[in-house]
């Protein structure tokens, strides 16, 4: 009985899901001679889904991602090329901002989305080596599919 209160409890005081559906849409980025394009659910049930192509050198890489509820908390959890899933938890949040953080993870420690109109901002930041460094992606809002000009 203890446990079920104490569960009912945590429950009622769990944070609500923050609203990520400023993240939905298709989004395109042809800078740095490369294709990228990220491609967001709208939130349902707190769970938006997303996976990103990009096109190198002629080269294709993919990922994998989701937003929503984890065991460590309301996180971004991505899957690069098919590598396991890394957990980013929900740093901090805004109306058309969000930070997610891991601090064991090698590189990045840190995934950042700000939307501005019609430009959705990516950026990983973290250490390597010693150094601090991050990529970042520019991204506009685009019709399903459209690809970059030849």
């Amino acid at each position: 009985m203890l446990t079920a209160l104490l569960a009912a409890a945590l429950i009622q005081t769990a944070p609500a899901a923050p609203d990520m559906s400023w993240m939905a849409g298709y989004w395109l980025d042809c800078s740095n001679g490369r294709e990228v394009s990220e491609t967001w659910s709208d939130p349902r049930g707190g769970l938006s889904v997303g996976h990103a192509v990009t096109i190198e050198d002629g080269r294709p890489s993919f990922e994998v991602s989701h937003i929503g509820p984890t065991p460590q908390g309301f996180a971004y959890v991505a899957q690069p090329d098919g590598a396991p899933p890394t957990v980013f938890v929900l740093a901090e949040s805004g109306p058309a901002r969000a930070v997610f953080a891991n601090a064991e993870n090698d590189f990045p420690t840190r995934v950042v989305y700000e939307r501005d109109g019609e430009a959705l901002t990516a950026r990983i930041e973290g250490e390597i080596d010693g150094q601090p460094r991050s990529m970042e992606w520019n991204f506009r809002a685009a019709p399903l599919n459209t690809r970059c000009p030849a």
